[in-house]
């Protein structure tokens, strides 16, 4: 396995666009019609060895352009009919079956590696196609039949199509494992291995994550041939966090903090903002508190169908809520513009979960703010990460909503109460985005569990109108006009003879309840003697 390192690749800072790096003219020219010319260092070290067809591992901190970093490559090694129409390529080599495959732990982070892949393959009209739990099966199978290039997929459902005969790896020239390490914690591994069984033996693998443990390096020499380790990062950027985020350790006390909360998403020149919380009980029940305090936000967590989750998705990236209360199933893969500030509502598990909420924020060169609020219980938890990422906040401050070392930190304008003034109530809000049918096993939820206003909560069920039966010496008679609809009555426990034509009915006696004591029969009448 030989590695890469930053001092290795100086010798490519002549580089600065794309086009130098030797990718198509189309795939150069789709990525500056949104605006990206220049590459970061992951996608400058791997790009020139990704092209010439060698394994690679990449890693590189969140938010610094892995995605491109092998999606770029990834494109360039499937042929499409731009290519047969270039010259580059010739009829024969097209086909309907898949030519590359990326694997990725989470729905969400599914969509945004679809879409990077879609936006850069524009011009070459690049057919990606993304497989996820949680939407129905039908129209991830006809998207398949139609024909696919790219396929983009949870380790579950791609299992599934593939033992269904739907998805055919047998075609598949580059494999790309992203977030390896998130797959091994989630427990994805054996399938990971089963579905690279089922792929040709001669591709191209590329393994890309944030952190690297012995277990991903462990699964890389099993399935990979001779890999190139990058790790890239910044020369003034030594830290395990990126250097433009500014970070935030205060200990705060449970009851508290909803109103610490309120009052940090009033800080001058807050943008879009990511609440972090380790249960979905908690993402529930904050998302409804700040909706009831005046701001717009929504919640995604395990409990959310996957309409209601994207749909509050969609809403945060078009700016329709800007206060995003989520569990870690959002702690990668989630890439919006605008996020200026990431609350961890809890801490978090570990250093590397830190890492990734984080890295929400302060993405692409921006900068950001993480602040981070451990309970008295939590202070174990908070020194093992601070020692692990080598932070200086081995004993965070007592703080509560008032402190005035909070409102100076955040920059909070004096007089701040934890509801937002009406004035300043603008956005559009939740409701405002509509929740997509998809069909799946999760749509009924979808459309019952919605966040924001009721964030988390269970839509109640319309209650069943009980009509009362009207009997008439234990016979149900018909109601009188304007009344309600005629129930019938129910059937006797003992079928009764019916009469013959012309014989009269004696009217029914009632039964007369008798009366007992101590289980036994009480005596009927008082007799004269």
């Amino acid at each position: 396995m030989r590695r890469v390192t930053q001092e290795e690749a100086t010798t490519l800072s002549a580089t600065t666009t794309f086009r130098d790096l030797g990718i198509l003219a189309e795939t150069a020219e789709a990525l500056e019609a949104v605006g990206i010319t220049t590459p970061f260092p992951i996608q400058e070290m791997t790009l020139p060895v990704a092209l010439a067809g060698a394994d690679v591992i990449g890693q590189a901190k969140t938010g610094t352009g892995k995605t491109l970093g092998f999606g770029l490559p990834l494109l360039e090694a499937v042929t499409v009919p731009a290519d047969v129409e270039a010259g580059r390529a010739t009829a024969e080599q097209l086909g309907d079956a898949p030519q590359a495959l990326v694997v990725v732990p989470t729905r969400e982070l599914c969509q945004q590696v679809t879409n990077d892949l879609l936006t850069a393959g524009k011009v070459r009209n690049v057919r990606v196609v993304s497989i996820y739990g949680g939407r129905a099966y039908e129209p991830q199978v006809e998207a398949l039949a139609r024909g696919v290039d790219v396929v983009v997929g949870t380790p579950g459902r791609l299992l599934d199509l593939a033992g269904q005969r739907k998805l055919r790896l047998n075609q598949v020239r580059c494999l790309v494992l992203d977030e390896a390490d998130e797959m091994l914690d989630l427990g994805f591994l054996p399938d990971v291995e089963k579905i690279i069984e089922l792929l040709p033996a001669k591709r191209q693998t590329m393994l890309f994550s944030a952190t690297m443990p012995g277990q991903v390096i462990a699964l890389a020499r099993r399935y990979m041939n001779q890999p190139t380790h990058i790790r890239a990062a910044e020369p003034d950027d030594e830290g395990a966090t990126v250097a433009n985020i500014t970070q935030h350790v205060f200990r705060a006390h449970s009851l508290d903090k909803p109103e610490m909360v309120a009052r940090m998403l009033q800080a001058e020149g807050r943008g879009l903002v990511m609440v972090f919380c380790r249960t979905k009980r908690t993402a529930a029940d904050v998302a409804e508190q700040l909706t009831r305090r005046g701001f717009a936000s929504a919640a995604v967590h395990g409990d959310l169908g996957q309409g209601a989750r994207e749909q509050a998705l969609r809403a945060f990236r078009k700016g329709k809520v800007d206060v995003l209360v989520c569990t870690d199933v959002a702690a990668r893969g989630i890439d919006v513009d605008g996020v200026t500030h990431v609350i961890n509502y809890q801490t978090p598990e570990d250093e590397k979960t830190y890492l990734h909420r984080v890295g929400r924020t302060g993405r692409a060169g921006a900068k950001g703010t993480a602040v981070t609020l451990v309970d008295w219980d939590d202070i174990p938890r908070w020194q093992l990460i601070n020692k692990a990422l080598g932070l200086d906040f081995p004993d965070p401050v007592e703080t509560y909503s008032t402190s005035p070392h909070l409102f100076e930190a955040l920059s909070i304008p004096e007089g701040t109460k934890g509801t937002l003034p009406r004035a300043e109530r603008t956005r559009a809000g939740l409701d405002a985005e509509e929740v997509e049918d998809l069909g799946g096993p999760d749509s009924r939820r979808s459309t019952q569990r919605r966040s924001g206003g009721t964030a988390g909560a269970t839509a109640a069920k319309p209650a069943r109108t009980r009509q009362r039966r009207r009997t008439r010496g234990g016979v149900a008679i018909a109601p009188t006009a304007g009344g309600a609809e005629p129930v019938e009555a129910a059937a006797p426990a003992a079928a009764t003879p019916e009469p013959e034509a012309g014989e009269a009915t004696a009217p029914r006696t009632p039964r007369r309840r008798r009366r007992t004591r101590s289980g036994q029969p009480a005596r009927s009448e008082r007799t004269e003697s």
